[in-house]
């Protein structure tokens, strides 16, 4: 029996970019699907300070998060009144779960924050302020001689 000859170099580099390429792919096609939960945990984990949202929920703050919460879900199964497709559960108590995952997950993404210190830059929205003493130079006619 005769040995198989070797495929060379060039072939299997272009099997492997064929791969490279049906990979990349498939990871994209993962990607767009799970898309806002990607954004979703971003926002979260880069975009909020979570030592400052557990002290505003902590003084109170966690009152109109809860009813957010509820009136979510009432809105929400008032849109689409239909029991869950995946669990059967009633149309309102599906809605409110999903709406509470994704309130706990926010909270999840705040611990996880905190536990490896990724607390986010402030970043001040507030105008300068402008010192307004005599001689600031625009000249409407309140300078001092």
């Amino acid at each position: 029996m005769e040995p198989t000859p070797d495929p060379g170099i060039l072939h299997t580099l272009i099997v492997l970019a064929k791969t490279l390429g049906t990979l990349m792919m498939q990871l994209a096609g993962l990607g767009l699907h799970w898309l806002l939960w990607i954004l979703w945990a971003a926002w979260w984990l880069g975009g909020v300070n979570a030592k400052k949202m557990r002290y505003v929920l902590a003084s109170g703050g966690w009152a109109p998060a809860v009813l957010l919460i509820v009136v979510v879900a009432i809105v929400w199964s008032r849109i689409d009144p239909s029991p869950c497709p995946s669990c059967g559960l009633p149309t309102f108590w599906w809605q409110l779960g999903y709406v509470s995952l994704l309130a706990g997950s926010a909270l999840f993404f705040g611990w996880l924050q905190c536990v490896f210190h990724w607390t986010p830059h402030d970043i001040n929205l507030d105008p300068p302020t402008h010192s307004h003493g005599p001689g600031h130079g625009h000249g409407h006619g309140h300078e001092q001689h």
